[in-house]
């Protein structure tokens, strides 16, 4: 079966402590509990697509070490169609993650091989790149294998999706402006908008922000959609030309109720899904996919750790309905 969601992007094994509160500089705490799993951008986005039964492939660059292993066993165990690019000469990405009793989170990563991803790799993969409808990347990979998916992509003239995080000190214009659909939460959205729009909003007022000022934010950023999500505040979408089927060219979604425990991947999971449900509801309003992401995102936040807490759409459906 051709895949219609083509995801390039990272792979971190991923090594979360959960603490009461977070340690000051210097000080040693005793954590409430330890785990090890799989993540990354790119591959929790994939989980989470692949999860609510949308036909996904993940491209990606790991060492040829244990970590690795780790990497190929779980997409293997998903049922997860992966190309790995496997580097001899880097180890796999690994991540240091410290969560509080409040579910906030500190990150430390090393992307190691993820920052190596072979330009020519990824053209032996042009047969997946013709049968996608939809690229997913973000910004966790070397820059110019990020451009040259995005090219492949609209050779095809399929939707590009950027997930700009973390933002790279190298980004230029170009990149952001070849994406169809733009996902930076609120502390992406200041960067871009300070270095690409000579705009200045403090992340911590960009949930606060008056809409029709956010809008004006957005339309100066890029010229299409840009979708900012916003933690426990929901998201914002502001469009250009293209409403894509929505009746309002900008508007906000606010966020569903849940227990959240660990807000770490909510961002993944998020963007993951909701090229999922752009592929599953074909025609319907935009604004339909944003409803179906938010409630993935937020129910990834009740279980703690990264791939593996993304809900299936079984769980989605049973949790909010169709």
């Amino acid at each position: 079966m051709s895949p219609r969601v083509l995801i390039i992007g990272s792979y971190v094994q991923d090594h979360a402590w959960v603490v009461d509160k977070f340690p000051i500089p210097g000080e040693t705490r005793r954590a409430k509990g330890f785990s090890s799993g799989p993540g990354g951008k790119g591959f929790n986005q994939a989980i989470a697509c692949a999860r609510q039964g949308v036909n996904t492939v993940f491209i990606g660059a790991i060492g040829h070490d244990s970590l690795g292993e780790c990497a190929k066993s779980f997409a293997a165990n998903e049922g997860l169609q992966a190309y790995w690019h496997i580097r001899e000469d880097m180890p796999t990405a690994a991540s240091s993650i410290v969560i509080n009793a409040d579910g906030e989170n500190m990150i430390a990563v090393n992307l190691a091989a993820n920052e190596f991803l072979d330009l020519a790799f990824l053209h032996e993969q042009a047969e997946q790149f013709e049968a996608a409808d939809t690229v997913l990347c973000q910004l966790e990979n070397n820059l110019d294998a990020i451009q040259l998916a995005f090219q492949l992509a609209g050779k095809n003239n399929a939707l590009r999706v950027l997930n700009p995080a973390p933002v790279h000190p190298e980004l230029e214009r170009g990149l952001l402006d070849s994406a169809d659909v733009l996902t930076p939460n609120e502390t992406e959205f200041s960067l871009l908008c300070k270095r690409f729009a000579d705009i200045d909003i403090p992340a911590d007022q960009v949930a606060h922000a008056d809409d029709g000022k956010l809008h004006d934010c957005c339309r100066a950023l890029s010229a299409n959609t840009v979708v900012i999500t916003l933690g426990r505040f929901g998201c914002f979408v502001s469009h250009g030309q293209n409403l894509r089927r929505d009746s309002r060219s900008y508007y906000r979604v606010e966020p569903e109720a849940v227990d959240a425990i660990d807000t770490t991947g909510a961002g993944d999971a998020f963007s993951g899904s909701l090229v999922a449900a752009l592929s599953l509801l074909g025609e319907r309003p935009f604004s339909d996919a944003i409803h179906y992401a938010g409630r993935v995102a937020a129910l990834s936040t009740e279980t703690i750790g990264t791939a593996p807490a993304m809900p299936n759409r079984a769980e989605v459906k049973a949790r909010f309905g169709e």
